[in-house]
C-alpha cells in the first residue's frame, strides 16, 4: 500500500531527496544526488527512488523570491519536475522553499558539522525541512 510523500530540493547541481515515514509524520533524508548534466539519466535514477518508496505524492520544493513571486529557479524547479512527471504515476505539489537552505546550513552549523562537509548534506536537509513543512502545512498524508 502507498502510504508515503517523497520530496525533493531541486538544484542546478544536486538534488536533495527527503522521505515521509508511512504515517505522514515525519521526514527523513535520503540521499543527495549530484545531478549528472543528462535530464534523462537524473530522472531515470530519481523514479527509481520512488519505485522504492512508492510514495502516493511527490512534493517538489520551489524557490520563490522573497516577496512570493516566481523567478528563474522556480520556472526550472517547475519544468524539471514536469519532465520528471511525465513519467511518475502519481500525485504531486510544490512547496514554497524560501530559506530552507539557509535553515539548513544553521542546523548544520548548530551542530557543529564542518563546514566543508555542508555540501554533501544541505540539500538532504533542505529536502527534509520541504517535506516537513508540507506535512505540517497539509496536516501529513493526503
Amino acid at each position: 500500500m502507498k502510504t508515503r510523500l517523497l520530496a525533493f530540493d531541486v538544484g542546478e547541481r544536486r538534488i536533495g531527496i527527503a522521505v515521509s515515514d508511512a504515517l505522514g509524520i515525519t521526514a527523513q533524508g535520503v540521499e543527495t544526488y549530484t545531478r549528472t548534466g543528462d535530464l534523462d539519466k537524473d530522472i531515470s535514477y530519481l523514479l527509481s527512488v520512488a519505485e522504492k518508496f512508492s510514495p502516493v505524492k511527490l512534493v517538489f520544493g520551489l524557490p520563490k523570491n522573497m516577496d512570493g513571486s516566481e523567478g528563474f529557479q522556480a520556472e526550472s524547479v517547475r519544468e524539471f519536475a514536469n519532465a520528471m512527471l511525465m513519467k511518475f504515476d502519481g500525485e504531486h505539489d510544490f512547496y514554497d522553499e524560501r530559506l530552507t537552505s539557509v535553515s539548513a546550513h544553521r542546523i548544520l552549523t548548530e551542530g557543529n558539522v564542518d563546514s566543508r562537509k555542508h555540501k554533501k548534506v544541505v540539500d538532504k536537509i533542505a529536502a527534509v525541512l520541504i517535506l516537513q513543512g508540507y506535512m505540517e502545512l497539509h496536516g501529513g498524508l493526503l
